[in-house]
């Protein structure tokens, strides 16, 4: 019980997140299908707060004495952020969302893509939707990765 517990923590630190929590369940060698829903509930759990409080805490932030600075750089690439996602994605931007929090890169994943979404002004269910399939298409690419599909895939074509 104690090595799920640690799973569903991981999975809830950003930049983390279930990337890392899925693979370190499989190095501790917990069968998979529960280790993968309770990485996927860990990971979704900050999500409302995220959207909810993320940027009102910036915006409350931006002129305190001590946090202001940070407050008002998050609050300007966050905006800039959103806007350049915005015009390369158009009405696309749900797929954009969901496609950003999916693909597991540095720097992407439910935390960054649900506070990119609160600066876009997107809806609370679109962003809820398009993060938990972004959430869920990252945990079958990190799920596949550790069964070493990727390794056998590379051997395969010989790189």
């Amino acid at each position: 019980m104690l090595n799920y517990l640690l799973i569903f923590f991981i999975s809830m630190v950003p930049l983390i997140e279930l990337r890392g929590a899925i693979p370190v369940s499989q190095a501790m060698q917990l069968p998979i299908v529960p280790s993968f829903i309770i990485c996927i509930i860990g990971n979704m759990l900050p999500v409302p707060i995220i959207y909810l409080f993320a940027r009102k805490f910036l915006l409350w932030g931006q002129d305190k004495k001590l946090i202001g600075g940070i407050c008002r750089f998050f609050l300007v690439k966050g905006t800039s952020a959103g806007k350049k996602l915005q015009s390369k994605a158009g009405k696309g931007i749900f797929i954009a969302l969901l496609l950003f929090v999916g693909i597991p890169i540095p720097g992407t994943g439910a935390w960054t893509g649900t506070l990119a979404a609160s600066f876009l002004d997107m809806s609370f269910k679109e962003t809820i939707i398009a993060v938990m399939l972004g959430v869920l298409l990252a945990g079958l690419i990190m799920m596949a990765g550790s069964f070493g599909v990727f390794s056998a895939i590379f051997a395969a074509i010989g790189k």
